[in-house]
């Protein structure tokens, strides 16, 4: 067989220029076998296809259907290849928001220096730097401060006129231009500050400052500041009330007066010290104070016995302070007088004790803060009757104490050395109960009632005595306490010494 001839290749732009009229067929759902002379549709034909499009004639192929195999599928499923796409173009650059915060750092005859913070919107393409403008007050010439953008928050302009009134503003610059200034809120004096404001709060003051409904308060607030500093005075964000407020201003304190003090003069008191751009700031908190009102309400919840339990409630006015403590009462409504059950009480509920059986009493509760306590009360309407009910008294019973105990020496007998025709006595003591029966043995032999002894038991103190004592009268003693509990013994060692005469004394005598 001869070959088939190689097709002609098309370059990609006529590719898609033959294929780009003609839309894609939609595939059918059972498709027929096309015979293998019929191309398929240009826009489903790969591209070495293309040369038949063009009315060249297609060369035959050695397929299995061109020997009588079955014939071959449609090429719908061929891929079609699809232009390049454009590449997307980056977004637009958009300008930073403005600077924030722009404000004097210094100034003196011949300089300012002004410093601000970065933007709060800066974007995708950066910050390129800063611009410092600055014009004086009634034109609109607005002239740069440096000749390149400044990449810190902070700029130094040289070389102005003393006395000039000065505009300025910053702008921020990136690709995407320049943004909004931010602009100094008041045009600044180019002139020397000698001292910078400064106020100097007296500690006093420097916390909460405490008054009594009626006092007078005159407060005296130092400061510095050269030139003359202007003063100004805020309650509470706003301007101070005139008619109530006295402000007196000197070159180095400002004093604030109200002559009587009232609850509404209560509130936090913002005072300004300025001088051109500088300026100092310093809070006080005033708290007019008075006394409290009584508990909104109270109640006897129950009655019971010789008790009663009372609950309230918190006083509608706390006087502007807080409630430091209650005072409870009570009184017998046979005499209606008035006794103090609870002091400086500091919860919402209390059961009062030890009432009277048969009395009828009503309560009363006084509000306390660091003024004093309440004019009024909050009373019961209520009253607690303590019933009369049959009491039978019954003793407490006490188990008896057993005091049995077996005989126990306190103190032992000790070992003695006596002379011979000298008495000598032998001494313990012993405790227990019933009281013990004490005997005397003498190397283990009852000594009973033999005259040449004499025991004596007094108190647990025993003792031995024994007159004129011979050498054979030497031994071991023991002394013996028995009761119905057990017995015990104590023992000793008594030794009868002789007088040795010398020899030189027995001449003499002879």
């Amino acid at each position: 067989m001869p070959g088939k001839p190689a097709p002609i290749k098309k370059s990609p732009a006529k590719t898609a220029a033959a294929k780009a009229p003609e839309p894609a067929p939609e595939p059918e759902p059972e498709p027929a076998p096309a015979p293998p002379a019929e191309a398929p549709a240009p826009a489903e034909a790969p591209a070495d296809a293309a040369p038949a499009a063009e009315g060249e004639a297609a060369p035959a192929e050695d397929t299995p259907a061109a020997e009588g195999s079955a014939p071959a599928a449609p090429a719908e499923a061929a891929v079609v290849e699809e232009p390049p796409k454009a590449p997307t173009p980056p977004p637009p650059a958009v300008p930073t928001s403005a600077p924030l915060e722009v404000s004097v750092e210094d100034v003196n005859d011949s300089s300012l220096t002004i410093n601000w913070k970065t933007p709060e919107t800066i974007g995708d393409s950066g910050l390129d730097g800063y611009t410092v403008e600055y014009c004086k007050d009634g034109t609109t010439d607005w002239v740069v401060a440096q000749e390149e953008l400044t990449p810190v928050n902070r700029l130094c302009i040289k070389n102005l006129t003393s006395g000039d009134l000065l505009h300025v503003r910053v702008v921020a610059v990136n690709p995407g231009g320049r943004s909004e200034p931010g602009t100094l809120a008041e045009p600044v004096p180019i002139r020397e500050i000698v001292d910078r404001p400064k106020i100097r709060l007296p500690r006093a003051l420097r916390s909460r400052y405490v008054k009594q409904v009626g006092e007078q308060i005159n407060l005296v607030i130092p400061f510095l500041g050269k030139p003359k500093p202007v003063v100004s005075w805020l309650k509470d964000g706003q301007p101070l009330d005139t008619k109530r407020v006295n402000i007196r201003n000197s070159d180095k304190d400002s004093i604030m007066f109200i002559r009587t003090g009232q609850r509404e003069d209560s509130g936090v008191y913002e005072m300004t010290v300025k001088v051109d751009s500088f300026e100092d700031k310093t809070t006080l908190t005033l708290q007019i104070v008075e006394l409290p009102g009584p508990p909104a309400s109270v109640k006897l919840v129950d009655a019971w016995g010789f008790n009663a339990a009372l609950e309230w409630t918190l006083p509608k006015d706390n006087g502007n302070t807080e409630i430091t403590g209650y005072i409870i009462q009570k009184a017998d409504r046979k005499t209606g007088e008035w006794f103090t059950v609870l002091d400086n009480y500091h919860r919402l509920t209390a059961t009062i004790s030890d009432l009277i059986m048969g009395n009828s009493y009503g309560f009363r509760v006084f509000a306390q803060n660091q003024v004093g306590v309440s004019e009024k009360s909050a009373v019961t309407k209520e009253v607690a009757t303590i019933q009369k009910t049959g009491i039978v008294y019954k003793p407490p019973e006490y188990q008896e104490h057993n005091f049995s105990e077996a005989p126990k020496f306190t103190t032992p007998l000790s070992d003695r050395a006596a002379t011979v025709g000298y008495t000598t006595k032998l001494l313990c003591s012993v405790r227990g109960s019933p009281k013990p029966k004490i005997e005397w043995l003498k190397n283990q032999m009852i000594i009973g009632d033999d005259p040449k002894y004499r025991q004596i038991s007094n108190q647990g103190i025993c003792s031995l005595e024994i007159r004129k004592p011979c050498s054979f009268d030497g031994g071991v003693y023991t002394c013996r306490a028995k009761n119905a509990e057990g017995e015990a013994t104590v023992s000793c060692k008594l030794e009868v010494k002789q007088i040795i005469v010398p020899e030189v004394d027995k001449e003499k005598g002879k």
